[in-house]
């Protein structure tokens, strides 16, 4: 099938279809990672601009190399080095980086809607890399990509996600992936962070997490995301960890076969322990690997790259 999005904004604009086609184009890209030589011509010439307004470690590398093993060149931009920080307007800001003329812009925000606001105003490539409390595409696509991968099928799974659903934009994005690919997806957590109405987007609502852990396929833990929180949720991290935290015996309750995934950055002993974390169960940093891929089929896509090469 041809990819027809000029932008990747969220996985909601997406069809099952076309999520399927990026994860299969995301295959790939994963054998080139394991060759000794990591890099092929597809995007020569293409200009990538990675403009981050917030911390993240794994997305913002990701992309890095994303776009420089397919020899894109790749500049990365934060806001405490842009012309934000003298009052610029974020609009202003990408309008005169589109006057140097990249193919693509990948943007962090914190303002929920902020990479579809751009997307309608500049004529380069838009890509999400998480806007406020609304989506994170390329989370949820390499999530699903590693589900794929260790269960062989994302139909007819039963997916538990857990933690702070409130303010999580990979809750979101995950719903939607799973759900369209055919999966069940659970969300559970503390009242204070489960909003009101999340069934309406196709999932199961639980605050009990024991409840949405039985009988789950994989089991995804999140953090608390206290950087977006404003008054405290919680009583304390230490209840919130004897209440919604994974331990083995919870996770007894799951498949034999579970696997566990976190999107990071993981907080230890909170939403799990280091032998979760670390066990034989976790598929983490297979997460991690696997979201380069996912990364390049997502520049790949929305560059117009021409055929594959070796």
């Amino acid at each position: 099938m041809t990819f027809n999005h000029k932008h990747i904004i969220g996985i909601k604009d997406l069809t099952a279809e076309e999520l399927t086609f990026i994860l299969d184009t995301s295959i790939s890209f994963k054998e080139i990672n394991r060759r000794d030589i990591k890099k092929v011509p597809t995007l020569r010439g293409k200009t990538i601009i990675n403009l981050f307004f917030e911390a993240s470690t794994r997305t913002r590398t990701s992309f890095e190399i994303a776009g420089k093993r397919l020899s894109a060149d790749t500049i990365n931009i934060s806001a405490s080095g842009s012309s934000v920080v003298k009052g610029e307007t974020l609009e202003d800001t990408a309008k005169n980086i589109q006057a140097m003329n990249p193919d693509a812009i990948v943007m962090r925000h914190h303002a929920s809607g902020a990479s579809d606001y751009l997307a309608k105003r500049l004529d380069c490539a838009v890509i999400n890399a998480g806007d406020g409390m609304h989506e994170h595409p390329s989370q949820a696509l390499l999530d699903a990509f590693t589900i794929r991968e260790h269960k062989g099928k994302i139909e007819g799974l039963t997916v538990a996600i857990i933690g702070d659903i409130t303010h999580s934009r990979v809750v979101r994005s995950n719903i939607y992936c799973l759900t369209k690919l055919g999966a069940k997806v659970r969300v559970a957590g503390p009242g204070t962070m489960l909003p009101p109405g999340i069934d309406k987007l196709g999932c199961e609502a639980y605050t009990n997490i024991d409840d949405a852990i039985k009988g789950s396929d994989v089991v995804m833990m999140l953090r608390i995301q206290r950087e977006r929180q404003g008054a405290p949720l919680i009583p304390s991290v230490r209840e919130y960890s004897r209440f919604f935290g994974l331990t083995h015996q919870r996770l007894k309750l799951a498949k034999e076969n579970v696997i566990v995934m976190h999107p990071g950055p993981i907080n230890r002993g909170v939403e799990l322990p280091t032998s979760i974390a670390d066990g034989p169960q976790n598929v983490i940093l297979d997460q991690v690997e696997n979201g380069v891929a996912v990364r390049m089929a997502l520049l790949y896509l929305a560059c117009g790259g021409e055929k594959l090469q070796d």
